[in-house]
């Protein structure tokens, strides 16, 4: 075994300030500095394979390298830092993690034949988030050879005015013992890491080349480095370029012909100095491993809380069920990272982006290219998931709200400050950027073309789905997860408290009223222009940002919209997720007491239902349809059945007794419409535009879209009306292909994929998305339906 790192917090008193009066402020305030001392480290960094850092912008940052060094050929392709798609992994993602204790990751690295066990895990105490600690276990694999060599390097480094030393003797054999360091910054105070040994059953390669005598591997290799901030982040390529001077001083030394072994060869330099970079190299022979009491602790813990928090309902309350739903949920949280840096904004407000005449997207393209205005914005922070660690280590607006979902089942507190650190985005009239690229480490993922940010492009407002979720919270008086949990009082501080939750709302809603009124006034659509009869000549909305191919601000990028685009569209998913923005709002308005608010948000919500019927139903196709306008300047419907048809019904604005809610379940149940063995499809299998283009919303089975719509159908089946019984027997059957879907492929292929087929059930496009997908876990915890909508009990 290895014990990679531990980090020790000085110890020390972190005062804090006391703003309002009374009992349940003081034990609110008390609970808010324990919360955020409990989040301030993590594996923050979810981009690579393991990186820790604490929220806190140019601080201390580290990360972990390895490789199987047995081919000088294949050896720089064999370093693993970053979580990369098709990089020869059978799998990988944490097992078991809770945020505030750690939990144990495990990568499966077929193409190093190694098996990597990572493993964190905080320790409370003193200030500054306490102290932490990590073990690294490896373990070969079954294909591996006798002596599989794996070289493993652990990095540290302090970005901004922070110092970070290694305080042992230089010795040009290396170090033999705990390689340590010591730090100190202005939010960290003084801190030490340590680097230890391990026990003596690891073993290192053998004296094989008269090189081992000036380097022995029994040793432990310390490299240190002066780096510039904004480079710190490309530590493998630092890496490379100081390992390369190393190889070529033996090259030189001993000649190809004599050349040190691979193993030998490819190490960085002993060269302990002053920097604020430094390298930790070790070079094991086979396995090493153990796992600490400490970590066990952590994630006995997890898998406690887990069984009251979030436990599969049946049929999926099987032991292999429950290995999945631990699992998946752990890499939606083992996802959360802290992001800090600049991003790219076009603020040139070009008349051609308020998208108001025929041929507006090439004019938008035209616009675009000018670039006139285009600047680096901030720096700006965000604690936030992430869609996939490999393809989309970002914050994304839209997805987010999906991915607190269940988040907000298992941490509450937790669930509020991402949304409040989302919030804490949004600039003077209201927006906040639909993609978080913050940083040059952000957008070496991204294309150039999809950088920039736009201030009149909106995204689907799915944060409000966790307002919602708080007050039905506050409203059902539930307010502990697992009364045994001693983080319970710090996770449910807001809801053990009403009185706590309504004072955060207050705070967060002049936030969140700029923002609903800025989709009011930038996404409207044109009611009057074309005579449209509606009850309302105000509630009708139109996605900005589209072309011809792709509506990507809608979230449903290629889904078919009407053709050529035209100023008069009306979009029928935009108009919905404004009737649930608008509940929402009302609902808050209400719990804290803008009762005029409350009224007005009321009329705004009236008007929309009303309008959707009004200006999307369309009687001879019997579904909700985008409107746009025809050669003749007449309001036409363009039916594209699939998602877009079903959207007011997946945002819960069709009540039990609605009129048009026979035939939305029979689009839904009906095989030749969306329904598939294995979830709704995006589009119709009737539809011409079936699988055809890109393909990314024109088929395939997404989990967001079916878990909102096995969250409908529940409620509905609870729900007395003449499609209760219809609903129930969906729910469950929907439920039921959605799980097995994702379980098999999770089983069958070691990930989580973006979307899965409609005709195989197979996972496709990006893997290892644990974002939204693990909804999933939330399906799983949702109750059995028997016959007559009646919920089975498990007690």
């Amino acid at each position: 075994m290895i014990q990679l790192w531990r980090f020790l917090a000085f110890t020390g008193l972190l005062s804090w300030l006391q703003l309002a009066s009374g009992a349940d402020q003081v034990v609110l305030s008390e609970n808010s500095k324990l919360s955020n001392e409990s989040l301030l480290w993590g594996p923050y960094r979810p981009n690579l394979y393991f990186g820790v850092r604490p929220r806190i912008p140019k601080s201390l940052t580290t990360g972990l390298l390895w490789a199987k060094v047995d081919s000088f050929t294949e050896v720089q392709n064999n370093f693993r830092h970053t979580c990369e798609q098709h990089e020869g992994m059978a799998g990988y993602g944490w097992d078991e993690y809770d945020v505030r204790l750690g939990g144990r990751q495990t990568i499966h690295d077929a193409g190093n034949m190694i098996d990597i066990t990572t493993e964190f895990v905080k320790i409370p105490g003193g200030s500054h988030g306490g102290s932490w600690g990590v073990r690294i276990k490896g373990t070969p694999r079954e294909n591996a050879p006798e002596h599989l060599v794996t070289s493993i390097i652990f990095y540290a480094a302090m970005e901004g005015l922070g110092s970070l030393q290694v305080n042992n003797e230089e010795d040009e054999l290396g170090v033999e013992g705990t390689v340590k360091m010591e730090g100190s910054s202005n939010e960290l105070g003084g801190f030490t890491l340590e680097v230890t040994e391990g026990p003596e059953t690891n073993v290192h390669p053998p004296a094989t080349h008269k090189s081992y005598a000036s380097k022995p591997l029994d040793r432990t290799i310390v490299g240190s480095l002066q780096v510039e901030d904004a480079n710190i982040w490309q530590a493998k390529a630092l890496l490379f370029q100081h390992m390369k001077t190393e190889i070529d001083e033996m090259i030189s030394l001993y000649g190809n012909e004599n050349a040190p072994p691979p193993w030998q060869i490819f190490t960085i330099a002993n060269n302990i100095r002053e920097g604020n970079m430094h390298f930790v190299q070790k070079v094991f022979d086979g396995a090493f491993a153990v796992i600490s009491g400490a970590i066990k602790s952590a994630t006995e813990s997890f898998s406690d809380r887990f069984s009251k928090v979030l436990a599969p309902k049946a049929p999926f309350n099987k032991s292999k069920y429950q290995a999945f739903a631990r699992s998946m949920f752990s890499n939606l949280i083992g996802g959360i990272g802290y992001f800090h840096g600049d991003a790219i904004v076009d603020r040139s407000y070009a008349p051609e982006y308020e998208e108001e005449n025929e041929g507006f997207w090439e004019e938008t393209a035209e616009a675009r290219q000018r670039q006139g205005a285009v600047k680096l914005e901030g720096p700006a922070e965000l604690y936030t998931s992430i869609p996939s660690r490999p393809f989309f280590p970002r914050g994304f607006l839209w997805d987010e709200g999906f991915h607190l979902i269940p988040v907000a089942d298992w941490d509450m507190d937790l669930t509020l400050d991402i949304v409040k650190s989302w919030f804490s985005l949004m600039d003077e009239d209201g927006w906040i950027g639909r993609e978080q690229i913050l940083g040059p480490e952000a957008r070496s993922k991204v294309p150039p073309e999809f950088q920039v940010q736009y201030p009149h492009y909106a995204n689907p407002p799915t944060l409000f789905l966790i307002f919602d979720a708080l007050i039905d919270k506050l409203e059902s008086g539930v307010s502990f997860g697992d009364p045994t949990d001693p983080l319970e009082s710090i996770r449910s501080a807001h809801l053990q408290t009403p009185e706590n939750a309504k004072d955060y709302l207050r705070k967060l809603y002049p936030l969140l009223k700029r923002h609903y009124f800025w989709f009011r006034k930038t996404q409207w659509g044109d009611i009057k222009s074309y005579d449209r009869e509606a009850f309302s000549t105000k509630e009708a909305y139109r996605w900005r940002g589209r072309n011809t191919k792709h509506v990507l601000t809608s979230g449903l990028d290629d889904y078919p919209r009407p053709q050529p685009p035209h100023p008069g569209e009306l979009h029928t998913d935009l108009i919905s997720w404004m009737g649930m923005m608008t509940r929402s709002m009302r609902r808050i308005a209400e719990t804290i007491g803008e009762t005029d608010d409350a009224k007005e948000f009321q009329g705004y919500e009236t008007a929309i239902v009303r309008n959707i019927d009004d200006l999307h139903w369309d009687n001879e196709a019997q579904t909700y349809c985008d409107a746009t306008v025809d050669d003749y300047e007449e309001s036409v419907h363009v039916c594209h059945k699939g998602y877009i048809s079903i959207f007011p019904f997946l945002t819960g604005l069709l009540h039990a007794e609605s009129p048009r809610l026979s035939a939305i379940l029979d689009l839904i149940s009906d095989p030749e419409e969306l329904w598939s063995p294995y979830g709704l499809r995006s589009l119709s299998l009737s539809s011409p535009d079936y699988g055809t283009g890109e393909n990314y919303w024109r088929s395939p089975v997404w989990i967001n879209i079916n878990y909102l719509a096995v969250k409908t159908l529940l409620d509905l089946s609870q729900s007395p009306g003449p499609q209760q019984q219809r609903a129930s027997k969906l729910y469950s059957s929907l439920r039921s292909n959605l799980v097995e879907t994702v379980f098999k492929e999770w089983e069958r292929t070691g990930f989580a994929w973006e979307q899965y087929n409609p005709e195989t059930g197979e996972g496709q496009r990006t893997q290892h998305f644990t974002g939204w997908t693990s909804l999933v876990v939330k399906i799983m915890a949702m109750p059995e339906v028997q016959k007559g909508g009646k919920i089975k009990d498990e007690l």
